[in-house]
């Protein structure tokens, strides 16, 4: 588990497993046209994601700029999640 966690391996599973939700997501809707539409979930896994890119490049040690560039990409995501939300 230690390694896992300081290689950085969990982020890329876990990252993995929001690739296969947006695929799954995204696929019912197009088939059934019901559940989440795709273009109001977009920017909900994208902030996600990019929080789970950021915990990867600090658990690898990639430099502060990188962690603070995919923080700032969930920030920005975050914000068009709440603007396309905003009633």
């Amino acid at each position: 588990m230690e390694t896992l966690i300081t290689s950085g391996r969990i982020a890329d599973l876990i990252l993995g497993l929001v690739v296969l939700e947006a695929t799954v997501l995204i696929g019912y809707w197009y088939r059934s046209r019901r559940g989440i539409v795709p273009a109001e979930l977009i920017f909900n896994l994208a902030s996600g994601a990019s929080l789970l890119l950021a915990l990867r490049a600090a658990l690898t040690q990639s430099g502060w700029r990188t962690v603070a560039t995919f923080l700032a990409a969930a920030g920005l995501a975050h914000a068009c999640d709440l603007y396309r939300r905003w009633r």
